[in-house]
Parts: C-alpha cells; structure tokens; sequence
C-alpha cells in the first residue's frame, strides 16, 4: 500500500480536528493542506514502523503551533456548532487539543501525550483543565418552579452541585413569573402541576413573553406536552427522574445556550 492510500482514511478526521483546534474551515483545512505538503516533498517525515494515526495528528498539532492566530468561526455555521466552537476557543490552546483528542478523536491519554508532546500525568491535567474552563463558562443562575418540597429540595441539591446559584424556588404560577421577574434566571426547571392547580405550562409561557431563558420540564405527565399539536420543550424529564439523567440535561442545555457564552 502506498503511502497515500493509508493517509486516506485519515484525512475526513484530521479536517475534523483540524477546524476544532483553529476555529474554521479555511484554517483546519489548511493545516491538512501543509502536512500532505510536507509529505509529498518528504516521504520519510513518517515512519512506516510507527503508529501512522499518532503521526499524522502530531503533524498537524506541530503545523497548528507554528501557524499564525486562527481567524472566527465561519459566520454561516449552525448555531449550535458556533456556541460550541466559542466555548472551545476560551480553553487555553494545549488543554483544548488535549481534550479534543481524548473526547472526539477517541484517543487515550498515552496516544494524546505522544501528540501533543505532553506525559499521561500532564494530559490529566490538561483534560481537567478544559473541563473546568466549560463548567465555569456554563454557571448560571436558576428558578425552580415545583410545589412538592421534597422534590424541590432534591433538584436544588442537584444543581448546586453542579456550581448553579439558585435564585429561587416557586410553587404557584403567580410566584413563578414574579421569581423569574425579579432575578432574571439563565434557566428554569419547572413541573406542570403547581400547588394552587395552577399551570405550570402557562408560567413558564407567561415568563417566556418578556424573557429568552432556556426551561427543562420535569413531569410525571410527559403526555401533556408532547402532542405534536403546538411548540414543545425540547428537554422533558420524567418524574421520578434519576439525578444522573437532570446533571445531564441541565449541562447540554447550558453546554449549547448563547447566553452564557463568555464575550
């Protein structure tokens, strides 16, 4: 097999990382573009005894840190690609790889610190770097709107654990919108059924006239907001719920939410 044909295979994946580390298309592209440059003129620059996947990735890690400071992201990519792309772009450069090769390329630490230059202890500390970077980007301030105290405590629990500030809990539609009024929360966990029979559907309808704040509804009546008739949550959890499964819910919509975007 020629030397192109085993790069092949390779060159989808190393376009891939090559836009995340540099932030656009153009950029990630042209990082490629240099070490298939590089090869033709030099064959040799790899060693066909070698893990060739580790070589063509510290190719392009060693191109990315001597090129020039990536231009934005695209203008026209998918806003969720966009938040994301500008949450990576806050994480220092080296911790940025590190977790990018761990997390999306699907190597280990010992194959990340072959290509990035780093030892296992030192991509530890990289990946934790990253991770921490993202947690302190996605802190926001929350209002719960539940009626049952025991649940109410659980989920604030929950999300303090994660480094949210809760700003509130409201167990009736009209201290819901006043709650949401007063604090102005980056996100709202709320029931259906609230302790006056009041809706807790028409709260958070009513909250979202005056504010754009992202919500999570937790049910034990999934059926009465997913029937297709009219817009729905995009995120809905089900009582009784695994906190597991809210952590989780809770940080990909904060994860993809614009504003807590650093500027």
């Amino acid at each position: 097999m020629s030397l192109g044909q085993a790069i092949a295979p390779h060159l989808p994946y190393l376009r891939r990382y090559g836009r995340a580390i540099s932030g656009s298309q153009a950029s990630g592209d042209a990082l490629v573009a240099q070490l298939l440059e590089t090869l033709v003129a030099n064959p040799g620059a790899v060693d066909s005894g070698a893990d060739l996947r580790i070589q063509l990735y510290r190719m392009v890690h060693d191109n990315f840190g001597l090129a020039s400071a990536p231009p934005p992201t695209d203008p026209d990519a998918a806003a969720d690609i966009a938040i994301a792309d500008a949450r990576l772009r806050r994480i220092p450069s080296l911790a940025r790889q590190a977790l990018l090769l761990t997390a999306v390329e699907g190597f280990g630490e010992a194959e990340t610190g072959r290509i990035i230059g780093r030892d296992v202890e030192d991509v530890r500390k990289l990946i934790a770097e990253a991770l921490d970077e993202i947690d302190r980007q996605t802190r926001a301030r929350i209002l719960i709107i539940e009626d049952e105290p025991i649940i109410a405590m659980d989920i604030e629990m929950i999300v303090r654990d994660l480094g949210h500030e809760v700003v509130g809990v409201a167990t009736t539609h009209r201290e819901a919108v006043a709650e949401a009024q007063e604090h102005q929360p980056g996100l709202v966990l709320a029931d259906i059924q609230l302790a006056d029979n009041s809706s807790g559907i028409e709260a958070v309808q009513e909250i979202l006239s005056s504010l754009k704040v992202p919500v999570i509804f937790i049910t034990a009546f999934p059926e009465r907001l997913l029937t297709g008739d009219r817009p729905e949550p995009a995120f809905l959890l089900t009582k009784p719920y695994q906190p597991a499964t809210l952590r989780a819910a809770v940080s990909q919509v904060l994860f993809f939410d614009e504003s807590t975007v650093p500027a």
